[in-house]
């Protein structure tokens, strides 16, 4: 396992790799929540989340919550997902199913049919075990970087995120995509500023262009719903770590994309299409955007952040970058990785970056990080930016 052009995963019947092999028992309603909470806990080894938003076809960014759900259905990640709903005639159901490939092994299980709460938390648990037993048994393979998806993420950033931790994991970011993988570089509020310096490395006018649409009418949306976000970005948080302006933030923001030219701008939760770095439209909420960019097939994920922020992921390793070694010592079961020696004059942001290049494949390889080990999962659906006003 010491090849750096390769990692050991779970292959796919579709062409895809996974760096775990989870069984997922996921509600679709919040009624929902106990039975798949109560039968998942009974099954060693099993992952899952609580749904604590209503989806259904008359709220509001419906379309966007079932992509995000089938992509977690059909995520390389993912052995096979026992669906928990309260009815069979849920839309959402069939919505969530519909023409999933033959390569996806789900089963569908509804508190009506069952007969109550703890009944289907009972059938949970009987098409999860042997699921979890069999995923248990299977063997890593050899998988070249060219299929990892990494997912790019910064949380609780301060005045070193665009000095240390962030261009460190730009440069982690351009080792894979050298090597035929792809990055996501998402948070499309905190791009605000930013934008000519991806708009130039765009593969093309046209993908530039989509960039800078893409950022207008999220900065658009949001005075819509009255917030400003050049006058109210930095967040305080961002102001006590030391950022003095949005233009700060983002152009911190952005080295997380390192320097690789951007081949494609791609709606929250969608798959890329193209190889390399694209960007994904997300808000700027930490736990939406995981949960998207885990939806569009990101089987690591590194978060960088400068304040601490202990988010996770149900079926995708979060690792966690510390922008300062006193963060690293202070929260010491939260961060898998310190860039700190970049600010400290110790190491370089290149060995810093190939440091994390070798963590993120000792985390494809089954190494388990912080946010596993605490067991955090939290979920939650972005339901978009809302029409544009005529």
């Amino acid at each position: 396992m010491g090849s750096l052009d390769e990692f050991w995963g779970f292959w796919r019947a579709d062409g895809l790799a996974g760096t775990r092999n989870h069984v997922l028992v996921l509600p679709l309603a919040p009624g929902a929540n106990r039975a798949a909470t109560l039968g998942r806990e009974a099954v060693a080894g099993a992952v899952g989340v609580e749904m604590h938003q209503d989806v259904a076809p008359a709220i509001e960014g419906y379309d966007l919550a079932v992509r995000t759900l089938r992509g977690w259905v059909d995520h390389p990640n993912v052995y096979g997902t026992v669906l928990v709903a309260l009815t069979p005639d849920d839309p959402l159901v069939a919505d969530v199913t519909r023409d999933l490939g033959a390569h996806v092994r789900y089963e569908v299980v509804t508190l009506e049919e069952a007969g109550g709460t703890r009944r289907a938390a009972e059938r949970v648990a009987a098409v999860a075990r042997p699921w979890a037993e069999a995923a248990r048994a299977a063997r890593r393979e050899p998988v070249p970087v060219a299929k990892l998806l990494l997912a790019t993420e910064c949380g609780g950033s301060d005045a070193c995120s665009g000095l240390s931790a962030n261009p460190a994991l730009g440069y982690a970011s351009d080792l894979i995509i050298a090597r035929g993988g792809s990055s996501i570089l998402a948070e499309t509020t905190e791009l605000i500023g930013a934008e000519p310096i991806l708009q130039n490395r765009a593969v093309t006018p046209r993908v530039g262009q989509l960039l800078v649409d893409t950022v207008a009418h999220a900065e658009r949306a949001s005075m819509r719903m009255g917030v400003d976000f050049r006058g109210a970005q930095p967040a305080p948080g961002n102001i006590e770590g030391g950022i003095t302006t949005i233009e700060e933030k983002s152009l911190g923001c952005v080295h997380k994309g390192g320097t690789s030219p951007l081949t494609d701008v791609i709606d929250y939760a969608e798959r890329p299409k193209t190889q390399g770095l694209v960007v994904m439209d997300t808000p700027g909420h930490d736990v939406m955007q995981l949960v998207g960019m885990a939806a569009a097939g990101a089987q690591v994920i590194v978060f960088t952040t400068g304040r601490g922020t202990p988010t996770g992921s149900a079926i995708c390793p979060v690792i966690k970058m510390s922008t300062r070694t006193a963060l690293k010592r202070a929260l010491p079961d939260l961060i898998d990785i310190d860039a700190g020696p970049i600010i400290d004059g110790h190491l370089t942001v290149e060995e810093v970056g190939w440091q994390l290049y070798r963590k993120i494949l000792a985390v494809a390889n089954g190494e388990l990080v912080a946010a596993e080990r605490l067991g955090h999962r939290e979920f939650g659906i972005f339901q978009g930016w809302g029409a544009e006003a005529v």
